[in-house]
């Protein structure tokens, strides 16, 4: 300030102490600081644009100008302070040693300014900003419950200075909320919603002052237009080099139906194709048609395994080009996506997501930031959920009402495509098929005889199963458990092969690979296999065996015979009895299912009515679909309270009920990254990159293997494999072995 008087110094001084920061800079002046009242305005302002897609942006303006109020406190600015290495006469007299809490100043303030009649306008912004870093709260509870926190840190706003408050003075008086809000079953997720616009517009203002290189590497994508156009070409090249066939003809016919249903309005559709249809290309097709006649602004496809997702992200990259397709699931490791990839993939700003369903539906009943970041971006985009028939039976009612609300309140396309659709209880709406017809188009694909045994009782034996298995020369067989997987292969002759989940991701990939290029090859190929080659895996033999199950899965398992309809005759599938009935729960509901329905006459096991049948049989014995867990958590005491446990659904809510242990296993080149792990710690980077290489076995299991020494635990929740013996390159992670070698238990 050269040349300034010292009255001018004065008013300079009075002015910077008057002015409040977000976010200090080290080794920076305050006056290059990110001031507060900046980042609330532009927080504002990028968080009402995000919601402008469902007709709030007035709420998320609001949330926006309210959430980081908080840091207006005497104790925040001196923490900046502190953090920066300040003089201590810099503190103004407040000098606490820890972070001063600054996100339920902006909550009390919202229910201090809308109360009474008001009362569900404060209560709902409260929900948000309260749980801005830490997560939605739970209303009632303990120390975390928001009614908790909005009586104890009441006295917060007392210090927040009124000079932040009055430079805030076009918040609205009154808000009200969209029709569909009004509804019970619709409030939660309208909140989360919500919460979403605010938590990406805060992280993205924050990142842009904080880490500007950063920023500027998120990525701009191609306009759906022109991924349509790659897309288009791709297929007119693969038509005209199809062959000929019955099949390859159905399959263009199939991609005809989807073109002109793509012009009828939004809404729910389900697309039922049997197997080796082409339901991935066509579907897409169907969605980016869709999406360019009715405005949606982006693709999401919902896979149910992460088994599968790399071959559908795979097909979509050849088509659409590799930096226009975001993975985002467990297994994808850090150095398979570009960095551009990786921060679209945090809140899915990009033209086309695979996901899979864990991630897709639990982050729709999410309460972390991470999790829910991502939801303002499924406003008004193409879902096709892939495989509808796995979605889990005890959280169907849940998902359900997810589908639900997103076609009705936030016009979602969703569009259920499956071999075998499901009977789906208590959809908005019957959805438009795609397809003209579904039991001709099965009568015309079908490529297979299905053999039943004559008596649905009679059990065989691995020995006598597996003579019958080695008259062919290819041959795949699908058990239920990997211990029957594993008890027949025994029973094969050297060289046939073992897949299950005993074995890692990377060497599932790898095996698959393998048995598609023999395959290919015409030579000899004997496959046990677990149920996981089932959904998605394109492998095609002439046989195929099946152990009893549910007719969804005995469908599934048709469809890896014949599947591109070259044998001269129809592929032949068997399906037996195993020695042991699948495991007590979902898998022998299924099997009782499938044994009430195929001792029926004349009953037809690969109709599309059938499947109807099969699912609704299926749901009936399932005891608890989750309606009363909705209920009970997210809908009871919503009108005219608003309460709602976010957090304990957001806790509770898990597609897989995993009860198992992971163990990191050695295969491949993993060892660097396991000495990685062991010296510099659980990073989030490592976890992600070690996911490829983790079996997962029940806790006994994983005791087991840690008392006799075959594994250590790392950073003592962390298994990791030692005993170079006990994963192989035939069976992976070898736990039904009986006895092992007093020099394998000293290694």
């Amino acid at each position: 300030m050269k040349g300034m008087t010292s009255a001018q110094h004065s008013v300079a001084a009075r002015a910077e102490q008057a002015a409040f920061y977000a976010h200090s800079a080290e080794n920076r002046p305050q006056s290059e600081w990110h001031r507060l009242e900046d980042h609330l305005r532009d927080v504002a302002r990028k968080a009402a644009a995000f919601a402008e897609a469902f007709g709030c942006a007035d709420w998320a303006h609001a949330a926006g100008l309210l959430h980081d109020v908080g840091k207006a406190h005497p104790e925040f600015q001196a923490y900046l302070l502190r953090q920066n290495s300040f003089d201590a006469s810099d503190y103004d007299g407040y000098s606490g040693a820890s972070h001063p809490n600054h996100s339920g100043a902006g909550a009390i303030l919202a229910v201090n300014r809308w109360h009474g009649p008001m009362k569900i306008i404060g209560k709902t912004l409260a929900y948000i900003m309260a749980g801005h870093h830490a997560g939605l709260p739970d209303w009632y509870g303990g120390q975390d419950a928001l009614s908790y926190r909005l009586e104890k840190e009441r006295v917060i706003i007392d210090a927040i200075q009124p000079q932040l408050l009055s430079q805030l003075s076009d918040l609205p008086t009154l808000l009200r909320p969209p029709a569909f809000a009004a509804h019970a079953a619709s409030y939660h997720l309208w909140v989360r919603i919500l919460f979403s616009c605010l938590v990406d517009a805060d992280f993205l203002d924050t990142e842009a002052w904080m880490n500007p290189n950063r920023a500027k590497q998120r990525p701009a994508f191609a306009p759906l237009s022109e991924l349509k156009e790659q897309l288009d070409q791709t297929l007119q090249s693969l038509i005209a080099r199809a062959e000929p066939t019955s099949l390859n003809q159905m399959r263009t016919e199939i991609l005809t139906y989807c073109r002109t249903k793509a012009v009828e309005e939004p809404g729910l559709f389900s697309l039922s194709v049997p197997t080796g249809g082409g339901k991935t290309l066509s579907g897409t097709a169907f969605a980016l048609d869709h999406a360019l006649r009715h405005g949606k602004r982006r693709v999401i496809y919902v896979i149910p395994y992460t088994s599968i997702i790399e071959q559908t992200a795979d097909v979509l990259r050849e088509c659409l080009g590799n930096d226009n397709v975001v993975e985002h699931h467990s297994n994808i490791a850090p150095d398979n996506q570009s960095l551009r990839l990786q921060l679209a993939a945090e809140n899915w700003d990009a033209p086309i997501i695979v996901t899979t369903n864990v991630q897709f539906f639990e982050s729709l009943y999410a309460a972390k930031p991470s999790r829910c970041r991502k939801l303002h971006n499924i406003v008004n985009s193409v879902i096709i959920l892939d495989e509808a028939q796995l979605l889990p039976p005890e959280w169907l009612h849940p998902c359900v009402e997810a589908i639900n609300r997103l076609v009705t309140d936030y016009g979602v396309t969703i569009v259920l495509s499956t071999a075998t659709q499901p009977a789906l209880p208590s959809l908005c709406c019957t959805p438009r098929e795609i397809v003209p017809e579904p039991s001709k188009l099965y009568a015309q694909l079908n490529r297979t005889v299905i053999h039943l045994p004559a008596d649905m009782h009679a059990a065989r034996d691995w020995p006598s199963l597996a003579a019958e298995l080695m008259q062919h020369q290819q041959i795949l067989c699908i058990v239920n458990r990997r211990q029957d997987c594993y008890e027949l292969w025994q029973c094969m002759p050297e060289g046939t092969i073992h897949l299950s989940a005993l074995m890692c991701g990377a060497h599932r990939s790898k095996v698959i690979k393998n048995i598609k290029d023999t395959l290919d090859d015409g030579a000899p190929v004997r496959v046990i296999s677990t149920q996981l080659v089932e959904a998605g895996v394109d492998i095609d033999f002439p046989v195929v065996y099946r152990a009893l199950a549910g007719l969804d899965s005995i469908n599934q398992a048709a469809g890896r015979c014949n599947r591109e309809g070259k044998l001269s005759c129809l592929g032949n599938v068997h399906v037996f009895v195993p020695p042991k009935p699948a495991p007590r729960g979902l898998l022998r509901k299924g099997e009782d299912a499938s044994r009430s329905l195929l001792s029926v006459p004349d009953f037809k096991l690969d109709a599309p009515e059938s499947f109807t049948r099969y699912f609704e049989q299926y749901y009936q014995r399932v005891n608890d679909t989750g309606a009363d867990w909705l209920d009970r958590h997210l809908v009871k005491d919503v009108n005219p309270d608003g309460n709602v446990s976010f957090r304990t659904a957001g806790n509770e809510f898990r597609l897989i009920k995993d009860a198992t242990i992971p163990i990191v296993v050695r295969y491949g080149t993993n060892a660097a990254l396991i000495e990685s792990l062991r010296h510099a710690g659980p990073s989030r980077e490592i976890m992600r990159a070690l996911q490829r290489f983790t079996v997962s076995v029940y806790p006994a299991t994983a005791a087991r293997l840690e008392s006799n020494g075959f594994v250590e635990r790392l950073h003592e929740s962390i298994l990791v494999q030692t005993v170079s013996s006990i994963y192989t390159d035939t069976t992976g992670f070898d736990i039904f072995r009986e006895c092992y070698a007093a020099e394998e238990l000293c290694q």
